[in-house]
């Protein structure tokens, strides 16, 4: 097999006779070894009848893999395997999967690249979404400056109940037959082989999916989620699996949602992707509203803390603020501000979204920004679909209808404006100008937030680059470019402007 680096490759396994139970039953391992020295350790994945598959990308762009699997039993078509993997050069160069930073607040790409988190929240799509609305969904995200989807992988509520029809008024598809029961052990590959489909799309329009196991909290009907029901050992078990399916393509692993962060499942399911996992693609937790952010804040295995503010439309950076102060340092990001438009026309809608992003910016979610919309998250087929709690719908209308909600243009924007910016590791500054949200990475970036524009006088001189450009932050246009000279103000002008200074 030849490849080329940070492409997926696929092996496949045949057992030599039928295993009972193989998805709770098996563990198969693969051993890659580099002609340099390099070794890395993938798991392989259960799909069905006596397959398992392997999937594998070179972090190499030159050179030869040598593999060779390792199983739970002696089936000759499991346990040592072996096979050889070619490394091509491709005339696309990719910078390589997501990381942290070396100072831990921010996303890398492999190789140093800064990455900005711009992430939409379309919760239910992985059991819901046909592939073409998939489709119409990640190019209208991608166009508008998207990089990244929060889902949930399965539909978590024990109690929902409707047609196994992804069509169908309340319909929706079924990971595991014995989730009901608070289970995960009865595994529909089917259900898989149509996730992965949906993932490739999203992956063709460059965005990465933010996987979460199952909820732990309200879920999608707040029937009785089965987050913190399911025994951990399934949760982790069911983490690795993901690891496995998933692990080889841009990733991000949400191992808990909505929940306090203390529940076993969490950390059993941190643990185990950590050990699984090895490119060390991200890995964290997204809290309730009313949680403080901080749960396994020394783990190895955590790298960033997501708070969440609720859906009452009130601004609240100060929690994004409070994580940013936890030590040791973790990533932070305000994982769900209010939905636009939830339960209400005129809530959290148009500007209040951009305005939100750049304020948690500024105040320390410097791992990225995230959006929501009412209608989208649950993925509504249609205005008036019946079972969905009123308070999370928005005032008529589908998924479809919501994709054109206003706020989601300036939060896709702020990725856009950032773009080629350097920064990695940039923190919060109210010291160097007179307004009170900025960003810095001493002597290479400097980024202010006017909510309203105007002057922007310097208050101390720290090394900030001279060279700036003024942006309106609800188009991208950039209004106007000079060169800081000692004493002056710089005149914004009027309404929302971001103001860069980069080396």
């Amino acid at each position: 097999m030849r490849i080329s680096a940070w492409h997926e490759a696929e092996l496949t396994l045949t057992a030599s006779a039928d295993i009972p139970g193989p998805y709770t039953s098996v563990e198969v391992w693969a051993t890659f070894t580099h002609t340099d020295g390099t070794v890395l350790r993938r798991p392989a994945f259960h799909d069905g009848g006596r397959t398992w598959r392997i999937r594998f990308a070179s972090p190499t762009g030159e050179g030869a893999w040598l593999w060779e699997t390792s199983a739970g039993v002696p089936d000759p078509g499991l346990h040592a395997v072996s096979g050889r993997i070619d490394v091509v050069t491709d005339s696309v160069t990719r910078p390589g999967f997501w990381r942290m930073s070396p100072g831990g607040r921010n996303l890398v790409h492999a190789d140093g690249t800064p990455a900005l988190l711009v992430a939409d929240t379309a919760w239910a799509l992985p059991w819901r979404a046909t592939e073409e609305e998939v489709r119409v969904y990640a190019r209208d995200r991608a166009a508008k400056g998207f990089n990244a989807v929060l889902l949930m992988t399965v539909q978590p509520d024990m109690r929902a109940t409707g047609p196994r029809d992804r069509s169908a008024d309340e319909g929706f598809d079924v990971a595991f037959e014995d989730l009901p029961d608070g289970h995960l052990n009865e595994v529909n590959p089917a259900y898989f082989h149509h996730l992965d489909r949906l993932l490739g799309i999203l992956g063709e329009h460059g965005i990465v999916p933010v996987l979460q196991p199952v909820f732990q909290g309200f879920g999608w009907k707040g029937l009785d989620v089965a987050g913190t029901v399911v025994p951990p050992g399934e949760y982790a078990r069911y983490c690795r699996y993901l690891v496995a399916r998933y692990g080889a393509r841009p990733v991000v692993y949400l191992v808990g949602a909505d929940g306090a962060g203390t529940e076993p499942q969490i950390e059993a399911g941190g643990r185990e992707v950590h050990d699984s996992d090895c490119y060390g693609q991200p890995t964290g937790i997204h809290y309730r509203p009313h949680a403080r952010a901080n749960a396994h804040q020394g783990a190895p295995w955590l790298d960033f803390q997501w708070c969440q503010t609720g859906h009452g439309g009130e601004h609240v950076p100060e929690r994004v603020a409070d994580m940013w102060r936890e030590t040791p340092v973790k990533a932070v990001a305000n994982g769900e501000p209010s939905y636009e438009r939830t339960g209400h026309p005129d809530l959290a809608a148009g500007w209040w979204q951009g305005h939100e992003a750049w304020s948690n910016l500024c105040a320390g979610s410097t791992m990225g920004v995230v959006y929501g919309a009412a209608n989208i998250w649950q993925w509504v087929h249609r205005d008036g679909e019946p079972g969905h709690a009123p308070y999370f719908l928005g005032p008529g209308g589908s998924w479809r209808d919501a994709l054109d909600y206003e706020g989601s243009t300036y939060v896709g924007l702020v990725g856009r404006i950032l773009k080629g910016a350097p920064i990695t590791d940039m923190a919060p500054d109210w010291e160097t100008f007179l307004s009170p949200r900025g960003l810095r990475v001493p002597g290479r970036l400097h980024i202010v937030y006017l909510e309203n524009g105007g002057p922007l006088p310097m208050v101390q001189d720290r090394g900030t680059p001279p060279g700036y450009r003024i942006v309106d932050p609800r188009t991208g246009r950039v209004t106007a470019t000079g060169r800081l000279t000692p004493g002056e103000v710089i005149d914004t002008g009027r309404g929302p402007r971001v103001v860069i200074f980069a080396a």
